[in-house]
């Protein structure tokens, strides 16, 4: 049984109820049309996003990590290659490599998670190297610009990671605008669909090209199988739920900005919290919030006691899991200290575009509460867990 939160990490309900109506009314379109696959709806929407993005083309899949899959696949990455990918992301990013058959290989973020040290990634290039996949984390843009130039010192394809970042801005271009960049729509994201769902945005069309012909069974015809692929396909009901919210992106990362500006000016201060960092030259999205503590754990308990819920991006750095626990990528333990360390001490606070004034204040003086030192330290407490 769920516990209720008297303030809950996001509100997926209060999003249906603003969009009740136009989603209702998509949902009946689509079952009315009898066309659930590759029709009308997703076609509209791939060009919606397409245009939101700043960008040409954008081919519907089934999720963010076939998203990232196909689109390796697409510019060729497999067996025998390697991948520069963060030490600290979802392991999706990870698992969308090893599924072409290329290997992983983790560079440590900066001490802020956001952004791979260029230095560190023309450390990792090595013969095999063929891509190298920025992750735009938390709603944040990664420092794209250094990374960009390894790329093309070294020949190298980049695939961008922009599952958490729909709108985000980078130096005034919108993540999304350049060559690839892989997005997912799952229920949670920014614009969430209502199930599983992602998409590939690019600007060449032969690329786009290549991504529609990988989620469909390698057919451009049916029945005419040209490449081995499996079937990855953003269905009609989910592209009409995503058309019903696109219009209200814009706003409602507005209110996720005002949201966070109001955390960072109360918890500023609190002593044993960092609260996030946002670079100068970045528009993030807020996907989430996540402060940082040493006593993070300890946190979090006292917050969950006190009606506040939040949660851990990520516990488990990909190449601590036991996923990849046969894999010689991640090296012995503190090879990756930045990772490990944001592993264990981040901790997203409640964030979402109907997040209300009294919720963020709720939230702010339950963690005011929560980080007070009890003999010098926080301690665990009873209640939720």
């Amino acid at each position: 049984m769920t516990e209720a939160f008297t303030v809950p990490f996001v509100d997926l309900a209060a999003t249906y109820r603003e969009v009740r109506a136009d989603v209702d009314a998509a949902l009946a379109r689509v079952a009315a049309s009898g066309r659930y696959l590759l029709g009308a709806e997703l076609k509209a929407f791939e060009a919606e996003f397409a245009a939101m993005c700043g960008n040409e083309h954008c081919v519907g899949v089934a999720s963010g990590t076939d998203a990232l899959e196909l689109a390796l696949r697409a510019l060729g990455v497999g067996p025998g290659d390697e991948v520069v990918v963060p030490a600290h992301t979802f392991i999706g990013s990870w698992l969308a490599i090893s599924a072409t058959g290329a290997q992983p290989v983790p560079v440590d973020p900066d001490p802020d998670g956001l952004s791979m040290d260029p230095a560190r990634v023309e450390a990792a290039v090595t013969p095999r190297t063929a891509a190298v996949m920025p992750v735009h984390l938390y709603g944040h843009p990664t420092d794209l610009d250094p990374l960009l130039a390894v790329a093309e010192r070294h020949g190298l394809a980049v695939v961008e990671d922009a599952a958490q970042a729909h709108g985000a801005l980078y130096r005034g271009r919108r993540i999304g605008s350049g060559h690839v960049a892989a997005f997912s729509f799952y229920p949670t994201k920014n614009l969430g669909a209502m199930g599983d769902g992602g998409a590939v945005v690019t600007g060449d069309v032969a690329l786009a090209e290549r991504i529609r012909l990988l989620r469909n069974n390698g057919c451009r015809e049916q029945y005419r199988h040209e490449v081995r692929s499996p079937h990855s396909r953003l269905d009609e009901f989910q592209a009409a739920v995503l058309r019903a919210k696109l219009p209200r992106l814009v706003a409602w990362n507005a209110h996720r900005s005002q949201v966070a500006a109001r955390y960072t000016r109360a918890l500023d201060s609190v002593a044993g919290i960092t609260v996030p960092a946002c670079a100068p030259w970045a528009d993030p999205v807020w996907h989430l919030y996540a402060i940082r503590s040493p006593e993070r754990d300890a946190l979090r308990r006292r917050l969950h006691a006190a009606g506040v819920e939040t949660h851990i991006h990520y516990p488990v750095p990909p190449h601590r899991s036991q996923a990849y626990a046969d894999d010689a990528a991640g090296g012995p333990e503190g090879t990756h200290p930045n990772s490990e360390r944001l592993a264990a001490e981040a901790l997203s606070l409640p964030m979402g575009p109907h997040l209300g004034r009294d919720a963020v204040d709720a939230v702010v003086d339950a963690l005011r509460a929560a980080a007070e030192p009890v003999d010098g330290r926080l301690l665990p407490v009873k209640g939720r867990t």
